[in-house]
């Protein structure tokens, strides 16, 4: 059985002993498995005469950890069982087109998780607006007038850009700030792109909670993201940034719907960022498991989880 997974550019070069991203464990938990995984980029796709192709890496474990072989190798997509699409964003044009390539995939034959099309149908910073009731109050712009007035409204604010990640570009504006037409220039790019605006929540300052997704089933487990100390957000990933946080039942009870509707739309591999109960982002294109820190926390293998999950469908697909 082979799986291709779709991975960053720079988590290409960063492969081996790379244990603070996701696909470091799955890949690991495959290949224990006894599955043939292999590795490739956005840059690697192609489609010749309507066939989708790869040229891609095989993966190996070696001692508990992963690396890759580095003679590239071409293959047909639909030679894959399974296509893991894990790129980071931004979610830009080249992105976009990486994702047109698998509308040429059988998916009788390939599953491919998170489907690429439902990923270029969600914006992550924008669609989370179809869970309006679950979000701190917000709008969609590129009007100065409008964000200053909303600025005017809730006295401190929070501009983000839709197809960033990791908090890049993401920015608090309080009420009476000079730079504030600047600020809002430079976000809109003088009010030519549209962002997205929400009520600070004054609990940021104590980081975001990662829900995360599988399938239908909200998990247990969750992290806390701590800000950075010169930063109002996370932007580290390190061990004293990631701390151990427990997830409610009302956020349980109120997040398994946001599951089952994502699992519905070709989305079962989800990761929410939430502070105070309020949703402010779901992840969809490459959402972390955190899953070094999660084991770390309570005590489990949640690769294995995961893996399982992922194989399941696989299995449901085939049998």
């Amino acid at each position: 059985m082979d799986i291709l997974f779709i991975i960053d550019r720079i988590e290409l070069k960063y492969f081996e002993f790379n244990n603070l991203v996701t696909n470091f464990w799955l890949i690991r938990e495959l290949l224990f498995e006894n599955k043939n995984v292999w590795i490739t980029t956005i840059d690697n796709l192609s489609l010749i005469s309507g066939i989708p192709y790869t040229h891609c890496y095989e993966a190996y474990e070696k001692n508990g950890n992963i690396f890759y072989d580095k003679t590239l190798k071409e293959k047909k997509i639909n030679d894959f069982s399974l296509v893991m699409f894990r790129p980071d964003p931004p979610v830009d044009l080249d992105y976009i087109n990486a994702t047109y390539i698998f509308d040429f995939v059988d998916r009788n034959k390939t599953l491919i998780l998170n489907d690429p099309k439902a990923i270029r149908d969600f914006n992550e910073k924008m669609h989370t607006v179809k869970f309006l009731d679950l979000m701190p109050e917000n709008i969609v712009t590129s009007s100065k007038s409008d964000i200053i007035n909303f600025l005017k409204k809730h006295e401190e604010i929070v501009l983000k850009p839709l197809n960033g990640c990791f908090g890049s570009g993401v920015m608090t504006l309080k009420k009476g700030d000079k730079n504030t037409a600047v600020i809002i220039n430079t976000m809109t790019k003088n009010q030519t792109q549209l962002i997205m605006v929400q009520k600070y929540i004054p609990k940021a300052r104590f980081g975001d909670k990662r829900v995360m997704f599988l399938g239908d089933e909200v998990l247990d487990v969750c992290i806390q993201k701590l800000p950075s100390n010169d930063d109002f957000k996370f932007n580290e990933h390190c061990d004293s940034n990631i701390v151990k946080a427990e997830l409610t039942e009302s956020e349980k009870e109120n997040f398994a719907p946001v599951a089952k509707e994502l699992n519905k739309a070709g989305l079962p591999l989800v990761g929410l960022d939430v502070i105070d109960g309020k949703i402010i982002e779901i992840n969809v294109t490459s959402p972390c498991y955190f899953i070094k820190e999660v084991n770390g926390h309570f005590n489990c293998q949640l690769e294995k989880k995961i893996t399982q999950f992922i194989l399941s469908k696989l299995y449901a697909k085939v049998s």
